[in-house]
Parts: structure tokens; C-alpha cells; sequence
């Protein structure tokens, strides 16, 4: 169209018509791009904010298809809201437990840090490692020595985690070359917590490993410092030579029953995370790298061998599946 035209065309008498049709056209485009910008605004804010209850039903019903095993039904009971967010206090396995959510629906947190009192107890553990010499890497002064565990000829050592949890598998690289230094001077094993919380692959390769443990035992720390890197059960079987159909028919009718016994020493044990090491029966602390965990053990013999003497590193590994060493603050993190 030729707006040249239509403007030629315009007798002078009619100017003023002409300048209440621009005047018109002007208002028309302005009242249309305000009721498009109304509605974007609409459409931006079209989440809605979940109410406590629908928040409790949002969170348990995620939590139960996508976390837990159907044999640890999780139960929300309360649903809080905290600025932006749900503070979502739960029941798993007869544990309470705190998440969070986002006040949608749309993201979900299973734990959240306390950053000032993470920050102060960060700081004692600096302050403590700094006045015992903790950072070298001479056994006899490492990180965050056993404390109040009764001295034996031959330590028992049990490390609970769960499969999937990255600061289990960070111990788990930490401790693994501890126990092969040690080896038959201590009773050493890797132990399971008594409910699962990354979904059915953890629940799987929790049984996978129960098995491996109990039945191919001889293959089992080989597989584990596979499954630690890779995050592969099936290349890690073949990689170890574990007798994949030994594994089969234990998971299908024995791994349930044998998970009975770990669950219930974790609980008698007070296990609440991921990771926890126990030493004759008692619940210790030790840094994560394998320097700090062959010191700790070994402060639990009533006279220590001469593999506590062995050098080992002082690099905490990094959380999670993979080589490398710890993020920042990784070291003190679990599964909780």
C-alpha cells in the first residue's frame, strides 16, 4: 500500500480529520503494547506458589518415586516455608531428616548447610590441625586423630556409606589404601547404611557390592577401587574378573538378607550419614585422606605394627565418582 497516496488525497478541509486518525492510530499502538506487556507479565509469574500442604504432597511423592527404596518409605511431616524456599522435615527409615524445595515445586535439595556453624567448626578443625601439625604428611601428625575408642591387638574397622553418595566414595578412596597397607592386622570392612537415598541405583549396587564383599571377597577392593573411578558396575565385573552370575543369583535371592545384617549394625551403631567409620564399635573421626585414616586406625592397636609407618598421601581425594583431589571444604561434607 501507497501511504504517499492516501495522504495526497487528503483534501486541506479535512486536516483536522487527518490528525485525529494519526492521534488514534498512535493511542491504538500504545494501548497494544501495554496490554502485550501486561500480558508478559502475566506469563512470566505464571508459577504458582505451592501452599504447606500441597508442598508436603509435592515432596513426599518426589522423595518416594525418585530417592528411596519402596522398603524405606519416606513421610513428610511439615512442610515450612523459608523465604523462597520449603524446609521439608521428613521420616526415612524411622531417622528425621531435613530437605529443602523451592517454594514452586520446582527444585529440591536434600540437605542444606548451616553456613555459620559449618564456618565455626571449619574454623576449630583449621585451628586444631594447625596446632598439632595436622597438614604434614608424616603419619604421626595427621588430620583429626581416634578419640575415645577402646585400644585392641586387632582393630575393627567398619566404614558405612551409601554407594551413590560422593563423600561416601571420597572416604572410600581415602580409607581403601589404608586397609591395603594394613591388611590382616586389622579387621577391615565396608559397610552399608540402613536406608538409601539416591533411588534405585544406589539401592542395586548396594546388593551388587554385599555380594562381592561376602562371596567373591578376594575380588571385592579390586571392584571397589574400580567402582570408585568409573561409577561402572558392569565394566568394573569385567575389568575384576568378579563371576558376574555368582553376583546374579546373589543379589536375586541372598543380598536382601545379608543388607539386614549392615542395616542393623548401623543402627545400633547410631549411623546418621554417609560417611561414617566406626572402630571397635565406636564412632571416630578421622580425615579423609589415607595418611589420616592409617593414623586413626592405627591409634586404635594396643601396639602398633610397623605398617602404621608407612607413608601414604595427604591429599584428600575428591568427592564423588572420579581421580583428583578434594574441593574446598569437601572433606567435612556427607550424606545426611
Amino acid at each position: 500500500m501507497n501511504f504517499r497516496n492516501i495522504f495526497k488525497r487528503t483534501k486541506p478541509a479535512t486536516g483536522g480529520k487527518k490528525f485525529v486518525i494519526i492521534i488514534s492510530s498512535v493511542l491504538i499502538l500504545l494501548i497494544l503494547i501495554a496490554a502485550g506487556l501486561v500480558i508478559y507479565s502475566k506469563t512470566a509469574h505464571t508459577k504458582k506458589v505451592l501452599k504447606p500442604e500441597e508442598a508436603k504432597v509435592v515432596a513426599e511423592k518426589f522423595i518416594n518415586e525418585n530417592l528411596v527404596s519402596p522398603s524405606n518409605k519416606a513421610t513428610v511431616k511439615s512442610a515450612v516455608l523459608e523465604g523462597d524456599v520449603y524446609n521439608i522435615t521428613l521420616t526415612v527409615g524411622r531417622k528425621d531428616y531435613n530437605s529443602y524445595m523451592t517454594k514452586y515445586g520446582d527444585k529440591f535439595f536434600e540437605s542444606g548447610l548451616d553456613m555459620v556453624k559449618f564456618a565455626a567448626e571449619n574454623k576449630a578443625k583449621n585451628t586444631a590441625a594447625d596446632n598439632t601439625g595436622a597438614a604434614a604428611t608424616d603419619n604421626t601428625k595427621a588430620a583429626t586423630q581416634v578419640t575415645n575408642v577402646q585400644k585392641t591387638e586387632k582393630p575393627k574397622v567398619e566404614l558405612f556409606v551409601m554407594t551413590e553418595c560422593p563423600y561416601g566414595l571420597q572416604a572410600e578412596k581415602g580409607i581403601l589404601p589404608a586397609f591395603a597397607a594394613l591388611g590382616n592386622k586389622i579387621d577391615a570392612k565396608i559397610r552399608f547404611v540402613h536406608y538409601f537415598m539416591h533411588g534405585d541405583k544406589e539401592e542395586q549396587e548396594t546388593y551388587n557390592q554385599i555380594c562381592i564383599r561376602d562371596e567373591q571377597a578376594a575380588k571385592y577392593d579390586s571392584y571397589l577401587n574400580c567402582y570408585v573411578i568409573e561409577g561402572n558396575s558392569a565394566k568394573c565385573v569385567t575389568q575384576t574378573g568378579v563371576d558376574k552370575a555368582k553376583m546374579d543369583s546373589c543379589v536375586a535371592a541372598k543380598a536382601k538378607d545379608i543388607y539386614k545384617t549392615d542395616s542393623a549394625l548401623s543402627n545400633k551403631y547410631g549411623v546418621e550419614g554417609s560417611p561414617t567409620l566406626v572402630i571397635n564399635g565406636v564412632q571416630a573421626n578421622a580425615g579423609r585422606d589415607s595418611a589420616s585414616y592409617l593414623a586413626g586406625i592405627c591409634s586404635a592397636f594396643k601396639v602398633a605394627p610397623a605398617e602404621c609407618s608407612k607413608k601414604l598421601s595427604s591429599t584428600a581425594p575428591a568427592a564423588g565418582f572420579g581421580a583428583g583431589a578434594a574441593a574446598a571444604g569437601s572433606a567435612a561434607a556427607s550424606c545426611n
